[in-house]
């Protein structure tokens, strides 16, 4: 019987359970998307939404205490200043998980585990992506142009010697 027994074990140990967690909710806060296997997913849910939690009551000991548990200042930022203020109104629930597919090697199933609301920034994210692709074809494709055109111009120049030395050998016959 399984009475009074909460969470994953994961097949860790408790310290290497703990940093793993730590690192997921740090991810989650600052990618706001991440691909995992499913039990890890159910496993990180409970931390993040503590740590939405905290964002939400946005005093100093709650920054601190989400200081402590989350790995980098740039996520306790983004949680107290971005995250937490989406979900003001709301009394749970901050992350959806959406089951994907299974993994080549093990087979075990993958999940996507995101906040609500984060399609507006992913979306803004693939759009820069997707200029900065295009910017950088663009880019390409004018130095290949350069590049062909030097190529020709060394080109004609070569021809051009070669028929100055022929017409050199030319003369002195």
């Amino acid at each position: 019987m399984r009475h009074k027994v909460a969470g994953y074990k994961l097949g860790r140990t408790t310290s290497h359970r703990r940093a793993m967690l730590r690192n997921m909710v740090t991810s989650i806060i600052m990618e706001e998307r991440i691909e995992t296997t499913v039990i890890k997913a159910k496993a990180v849910r409970p931390q993040v939404e503590k740590m939405i939690t905290l964002g939400k009551k946005g005093d100093l000991a709650a920054r601190r205490q989400a200081a402590a548990y989350l790995m980098t200042d740039e996520a306790v930022r983004k949680l107290f200043d971005t995250v937490a203020p989406r979900f003001g109104d709301r009394k749970g629930g901050y992350l959806r998980i959406v089951r994907t597919a299974w993994r080549k090697g093990d087979g075990a199933e993958k999940a996507f585990i995101e906040l609500l609301g984060s399609e507006q920034v992913l979306d803004e994210k693939r759009q820069k992506r997707a200029e900065i692709r295009a910017k950088r074809a663009e880019e390409n494709r004018k130095a290949m142009e350069h590049a062909d055109e030097e190529a020709q111009a060394q080109k004609d120049m070569a021809a051009n010697e070669a028929e100055g030395k022929t017409e050199g050998s030319d003369k002195k016959e």
